[in-house]
């Protein structure tokens, strides 16, 4: 294969994995890995004590208060529901967030492609383009489950409140990176793959063709 495109493949699928790899860590083992992020001043909580941020991450959440950042290790698939102080609340189901389970699945998908990367054989590297797109597939399931919780999320902060604001989180934009780097790398590996084809057939060519003289085209059969 030839290298001019084999090293930006491995590149993007490097990049890709490490990206997709963080934002699958998450919260609560990292905070700042969130793909939805609501902001107010207080007009909201999930028991007592009011909420001034939430952070909605794929294993859990983590609520600002005024004691401080509590974060919560509830597994894929949680609820949650926040109240108002006139009585009102919403739930954000498990639906919404169980579907984030993708993100470490397009991970593992990522690191197959990235391994088969490494080969010089023709076909594994075709097949390395082929689990590249795949995990671009999954990449964009999960980016789109992250544009479902965040437009839904907005929708029911904004019924229980005015004053809040929310944003997507630096996990959601990851995702959205790595959804690029990994279409741009199966491209690549195709590109390269057919480059290589094109070389070894010229080659073959100019291998089997005669060395034949000037005058020689002059010359009686």
């Amino acid at each position: 294969m030839s290298r001019a495109y084999c090293i930006p493949g491995v590149f993007f699928l490097f990049c890709a994995f490490v990206l997709l790899f963080i934002v699958s860590v998450s919260l609560p083992y990292l905070q700042a890995m969130d793909i939805t992020r609501v902001h107010s001043s207080g007009q909201f909580g999930a028991g007592s004590e009011a909420i001034d941020q939430l952070r909605l991450g794929i294993w859990g959440y983590c609520v600002d208060q005024s004691s401080g950042r509590t974060c919560f290790n509830t597994g894929h698939g949680y609820s949650l529901t926040l109240q108002n102080s006139q009585g009102g609340e919403v739930t954000i189901g498990s639906s919404w967030t169980r579907g984030l389970a993708v993100h470490p699945v397009a991970t593992g998908v990522a690191l197959i492609a990235l391994v088969l990367s490494f080969s010089q054989h023709i076909t594994i590297t075709l097949v390395s383009s082929l689990v590249s797109f795949l995990a671009a597939l999954l990449t964009l399931i999960a980016f789109a489950i992250d544009i479902a919780l965040y437009a839904y999320v907005k929708h029911e902060m904004g019924d229980l409140t005015s004053d809040e604001s929310t944003i997507t989180g630096p996990g959601f934009w990851l995702t959205f990176v790595s959804l690029i780097l990994l279409l741009l790398a199966g491209c690549t590996v195709c590109f390269g793959r057919r480059r290589d084809r094109m070389s070894g057939a010229t080659n073959s060519y100019q291998l089997n063709s005669p060395k034949n003289g000037f005058f020689s085209r002059f010359r009686r059969n």
